[in-house]
């Protein structure tokens, strides 16, 4: 596999960095296990697609978009409130 050199504010390589040596991987193996637990956009948007469409067979659930917009809404608020993690 080849390596490719990305550019990154020093700040931000020594933090990866401490919290990959935390997890016993350098920085090399925690970046690219990192990428392999993230969805691109388009993954992510196939995979809502059939989590809506396993929920509307199961139990009937499709919220229109305007409900969606509402549900996400809500949550954001819900998150805001609870404050930083």
């Amino acid at each position: 596999m080849a390596d490719a050199n990305i550019r990154i504010p020093a700040e931000a390589r020594d933090r990866l960095a401490e919290v990959a040596a935390a997890e016993g991987l350098s920085l090399r193996a925690y970046l690219a296990q990192l990428a392999d637990t993230l969805l691109t956009p388009g993954e992510r948007a196939r995979q809502a697609a059939q989590t809506r469409s396993m929920l509307r067979t199961w139990n009937g659930y499709d919220p229109s978009p305007a409900e969606a917009a509402a549900l996400d809404a809500e949550l954001d608020e819900r998150l805001r409130e609870a404050g930083p993690v």
